[in-house]
């Protein structure tokens, strides 16, 4: 499967223009700051799921998404510390980023049990 026709991918898509949309609105001294910072880190989730996707090994890859997801996660409880998101926008990107780890988290738990099959496939072979 394309990595666009993923419903993770679509589902970062979405969170990505979102957090692109909110971020404008911030004061100057977080805009170009903490709001530069999730803009970034919304892109290479983006950019993660493709390397997933792609990937034979993927475990480094979902380690490395996982990274940014946490990375986000805390960077949108300071906005809400700092009531640069209101409530609903807080509440609205934490439900999208619930959605979007069990989705992450499937997907790498269906990776590795596949992965561990077909090593335990390949000893019995031998």
């Amino acid at each position: 499967m394309r990595y666009e026709e993923l419903p993770v991918f679509r589902d970062v898509h979405e969170l990505t223009l979102k957090i692109c949309d909110m971020t404008q609105n911030f004061r100057r001294d977080y805009k170009y700051t903490l709001g530069e910072d999730m803009r970034r880190d919304c892109l290479k989730m983006m950019r993660g799921i493709y390397k997933v996707n792609r990937a034979r090994d993927k475990a480094l890859y979902f380690d490395e998404f996982l990274d940014d997801f946490e990375l986000l996660k805390m960077e949108v409880r300071i906005c809400g510390d700092l009531k640069l998101l209101s409530v609903s926008q807080q509440g609205s990107i934490i439900e999208m980023m619930d959605k979007i780890g069990k989705q992450i988290r499937g997907w790498r738990k269906s990776s590795l049990l596949a992965r561990v099959s077909s090593v335990t496939a390949d000893e019995s072979e031998q």
